[in-house]
C-alpha cells in the first residue's frame, strides 16, 4: 500500500517558499535557493544526490494543491516527474490535462485526489507538493510520513510549511547530512 508522503525543502525559519510568489516566480523571491541542494553542490553533495534519487525512484504519483498547479504546470513541462500521474486538489474540476512529459493531471476534491493518487502509485510513494494542500491532508488524518530537506537559509518571509498546525512527528531515521540536512518522520494515525 502506497504513503502520502510530503518531501519538502524548508528553511530554518520554517518557509517552503520565499515571498512574492507569482508567475515570475513560482517559489517567491529567493525561494529557488531551497532547492539548490538538489544539484549536489556544497559539502557532502554526493549525499544530497544520493537522496534526490531516492525520492525520484519512489514516487508513483502525486497530489499537488491547484496554485502550486497554476504556478507550476509551465515550468515543470507537464507532471513534475515525466510520466506520473498527477491530482491536483482542487473545488474547480475540469477534463484531465496530458502535460508535455507524458504525466497526466487530474482535477479533484481533497479526498478522492489522495484515493486515486494512492490508486495509480501502486506500491510507490504518494508525494505532496504545496504547503496549503499538506495542511490540509495532515488536519484530514491522510499524511502518513513528513520528509524535509532542512537548508541552512534564513528566508524571513515567504509561505511557512506548516502555519500554525500541531501534529506529533516520530523520528523514522537518524538525520541524514549532505549540504542540508535531511529528516524523516511518521504521521501517527489517531
Amino acid at each position: 500500500m502506497s504513503k502520502v508522503v510530503l518531501d519538502v525543502s524548508m528553511s530554518l525559519d520554517g518557509f517552503a517558499a520565499g515571498p512574492n510568489v507569482r508567475k515570475e516566480e513560482p517559489m517567491g523571491d529567493g525561494g529557488e535557493r531551497l532547492h539548490e541542494w538538489m544539484a549536489g553542490k556544497g559539502p557532502d553533495g554526493g549525499v544530497d544526490i544520493g537522496i534526490r534519487q531516492q525520492v525520484d525512484a519512489a514516487v508513483g504519483a502525486a497530489v499537488i494543491g491547484r496554485r502550486t498547479f497554476d504556478l507550476g504546470v509551465v515550468p515543470w513541462g507537464g507532471t513534475p516527474w515525466p510520466g506520473v500521474p498527477s491530482f491536483v486538489v482542487t473545488h474547480r474540476t475540469r477534463q484531465d490535462l496530458l502535460g508535455d512529459n507524458g504525466g497526466t493531471f487530474a482535477f479533484d476534491g481533497l479526498e478522492a485526489a489522495v484515493r486515486r493518487a494512492k490508486d495509480a502509485a501502486g506500491d510507490k510513494a504518494v508525494l505532496v507538493l504545496g504547503a496549503d494542500v499538506a495542511r490540509q491532508l495532515l488536519r484530514a488524518g491522510l499524511l502518513d510520513e513528513v520528509r524535509i530537506h532542512l537548508v541552512p537559509l534564513l528566508m524571513g518571509a515567504g509561505t511557512p510549511l506548516f502555519a500554525g498546525e500541531r501534529a506529533e512527528l516520530i523520528p523514522e531515521a537518524k538525520p541524514v547530512a549532505g549540504s542540508v540536512t535531511h529528516l524523516r518522520y511518521r504521521v501517527p494515525k489517531p
